[in-house]
């Protein structure tokens, strides 16, 4: 038999219990980066845009130079200039490059927002930073 005591105490565990599994779930403050929607959208101007994206890696800041091709707000080829420094940046940046036609060619720009790329999950962020760029520059 259990005495009320008891049984609030249990309900209060149980509460708990529910309460770490919920918040375990939520979206942590620290170290999430929001997704930023664009404000600038089509209908964009045909031909080739090149801008610099930066972004943080675990050995400071970098850089990633993107250059699209734009016909009917679609893009219809992209290329990465690699800037890293450090090996391992180079060696991401280049991973990246080599999977990010597939990722966008044929999409329109307003579409694409590229998290991970072939491994590369912080380049992203550079290539997405230039994206809105060449957005403005396609006005």
């Amino acid at each position: 038999m259990t005495t009320p005591l008891r049984k609030g105490l249990l309900v209060g565990a149980a509460g708990l219990s529910l309460a770490s599994s919920v918040a375990a779930c939520a979206p942590s403050a620290q170290g999430s980066t929001p997704q930023k929607t664009s404000t600038i959208s089509g209908p964009y101007k045909d031909g080739t845009y090149s801008a610099d994206g930066d972004y943080i890696s675990p050995n400071g800041g970098e850089t990633v130079g993107v250059k699209l091709t734009l016909a009917g707000s679609t893009i219809s080829a992209v290329d990465i200039t690699v800037h890293a420094n450090n090996p391992n940046t180079k060696e991401f940046q280049g991973q990246f490059k080599n999977g990010i036609a597939a990722q966008v060619v044929g999409k329109k720009l307003d579409e694409i927002n590229v998290s991970k790329v072939a491994g590369s999950s912080l380049t992203s962020e550079g290539f997405n930073k230039a994206v809105e760029t060449i957005k403005s520059e396609a006005k």
